[in-house]
């Protein structure tokens, strides 16, 4: 007995598993985009993006200062996910909504003051070094 609710996905195997896996990411970084801390994020990633290769001078400086910037970039779409699902269930307040939600906040702050702590200490070096 077959659930017809089940997504097509699970049955792929192969390349065709991540032919379509590769397509739903893209489907996320578009939506991601609709979302203006997200957008803001990404759009400031293509400033210290490139700026993290002239500011490193090792290829483990670069690697930290990029991954940073990316890593904000993973919380704050995995933040509105978590957002995203807590409102299909319901938009009115609950108690376990309210916590799911202001969590998903607190990792993305931790996640910006890792990012912003990484590249204080990178400038520090840069201007005391």
């Amino acid at each position: 007995m077959t659930d017809l609710n089940v997504n097509p996905q699970k049955a792929r195997k192969g390349l065709s598993r991540i032919f379509h896996a590769g397509g739903y990411s893209i489907a996320g970084l578009k939506a991601g985009w609709g979302e203006t801390a997200f957008r803001q994020e990404a759009i400031l990633a293509c400033v210290l993006l490139p700026a993290a290769f002239w500011l490193g001078q090792t290829w483990v400086e670069v690697a930290l200062l990029c991954g940073s910037v990316i890593f904000v970039m993973v919380v704050e779409l995995l933040n509105t996910g978590i957002e995203t699902a807590i409102d299909r269930i319901g938009t009115e307040w609950h108690a376990l909504s309210k916590r799911a939600k202001d969590m998903g906040s607190a990792a993305v702050l931790l996640s910006l003051l890792l990012c912003l702590g990484i590249w204080a200490a990178a400038l520090w070096k840069l201007i005391h070094g």
